[in-house]
């Protein structure tokens, strides 16, 4: 061997002085080291999580080995199989992130788990297509989910598709008999998805928000989308009055009238747990009204918005009325309605009875100078209201000096919107002035 291929003794790779006190068997390789093999167990979690269908001592791991796992499971497994055998953490945040970009945990109690079973559950309801749809496909879902979902805020509901008539045998002999060719459409009466499968099986929903619409109809449109029918409430009525755990009802913009408000509010009325009704930007009367105010006695609520409906003073009475007796409201709005003064007066002396309103809104209710006034005597009594909002009246200079007046002994209300009321600018500034010095007496309270 020549000279040039001959290495010098000890000029072999150097071997770490560490590496050296790790090793336990002299091997050809001078790096290997005891280090680098790893532990039965960590082979042994290795396999679970690939054999994780099969797992069945997943709950006698410690929490540990459980995170350890979690990590490297696929997001892709049956709900079958993960949704009553893991619990809240890592691996739902992975599901939760595959599936949608926006996650905002707060949201959810902080609870990823709640989070995928809930917006996974709304998903398949506003994409559910009656008479199309299976209803197998939501109530397979329900022993997997019961125990999370505590909110459902579904956005949309579609309608069934409705097939057009085949008139095309008949065109030339109606164009005969100068008949007009009918181009409607055939097929049932516009339903939307059936809540009473399901509400009563959710044993832990606490808040409940619909609206009846269908979003990006394009072309599309028929106004019957937009609104629920008699059917759709008689459905969802049943659905209601099982839902016992139910704190927050929340149905907006579905072209509800007196008689569907009639039908929900009948089966609300054994809700002690209900806390929080909003029926806003729907086609409410005074007989709805009247309903409501008979709920607000009988029930333990504590929100009530009724704003941008049809209500004027018959259905201000009835609520006046039931605001008079009773003990648990904290706040009314009533904006967009037309309640004259005779409603805002009824409103005013029911007040005056009223030891548990904190927040009333009656912007834009035709409410002018004698409502103001009636309110003035309120507020210099009472101590319990934090907010009024009178926007958008024609309260007069009458009735802005009579606030005014009241403001300047008054301590407690740290909210009071007068904006475009035809009060003069000076008064909207001195009260103003009292609001603040109000609000700092509240933040050092």
């Amino acid at each position: 061997m020549s000279k040039s291929l001959q290495e010098p003794p000890g000029s072999g790779p150097k071997v770490p002085d560490d590496c050296r006190r790790l090793r336990r068997i002299i091997a050809e390789d001078p790096l290997w080291s005891l280090a680098l093999v790893p532990s039965l167990s960590h082979l042994c979690l290795k396999s679970f999580v690939r054999d994780f269908e099969g797992l069945t001592v997943y709950e006698q791991l410690s929490n540990t080995e459980r995170e350890f796992i979690q990590e490297r499971l696929p997001p892709s497994l049956p709900l079958s199989v993960t949704a009553n055998v893991i619990e809240d953490g890592v691996y739902w945040k992975h599901c939760c992130k595959q599936q949608w970009d926006l996650c905002d945990v707060s949201r959810y109690g902080d609870s990823w788990k709640r989070m995928f079973f809930e917006r996974r559950l709304e998903g398949v309801i506003e994409l559910f297509i009656p008479g199309v749809t299976e209803p197998k496909k939501i109530l397979e879902m329900v022993p997997l989910c019961e125990n999370y979902v505590k909110r459902l805020d579904i956005s949309q509901l579609l309608t069934p598709i409705r097939e057009p008539k085949k008139v095309e045998e008949e065109e030339e002999e109606d164009n005969i008999l100068g008949l007009e060719i009918d181009d409607e459409y055939d097929g049932p009466q516009m339903n939307h998805f059936d809540f009473s499968i399901l509400l009563e099986k959710l044993t832990c929903l606490e808040e409940l928000h619909v609206v009846y619409r269908v979003k990006q109809c394009g072309l599309n449109y028929e106004g019957r989308m937009f609104e629920m029918n008699y059917k759709d409430c008689v459905s969802l009525a049943k659905a209601l009055k099982s839902c016992k755990t139910l704190k927050l009802l929340r149905l907006h913009q579905s072209n509800i009238d007196d008689t569907k408000v009639q039908m929900l509010v009948k089966q609300l009325l054994g809700h002690q747990s209900l806390r929080e009704l909003d029926f806003s930007h729907n086609v409410i009367g005074d007989v709805g009204a009247g309903a409501v105010a008979k709920l607000l006695t009988k029930s333990k609520l504590e929100v009530l918005n009724m704003c941008d409906n049809e209500i004027t003073d018959p259905g201000a009475k009835a609520i006046a009325q039931a605001l008079s007796k009773n003990s648990t409201l904290v706040s009314l709005n009533l904006r967009l309605n037309r309640l004259g003064d005779e409603g805002g007066r009824a409103i005013a002396e029911a007040l005056m009875n009223n030891i548990t309103l904190r927040h009333l809104h009656l912007g834009a209710n035709e409410v002018t100078g004698p409502t103001a006034i009636a309110l003035a005597k309120v507020i210099a009594q009472n101590n319990t209201l934090k907010s009024i909002n009178l926007s958008c009246n024609n309260l007069g200079e009458d009735g802005g000096k009579a606030l005014e007046e009241a403001m300047s002994h008054n301590t407690s209300v740290t909210e009071c919107d007068i904006r475009l009321s035809e009060v003069d600018e000076q008064i909207v500034s001195s009260i103003n002035q009292v609001v603040w010095t109000n609000q700092g007496l509240g933040q050092k309270g």
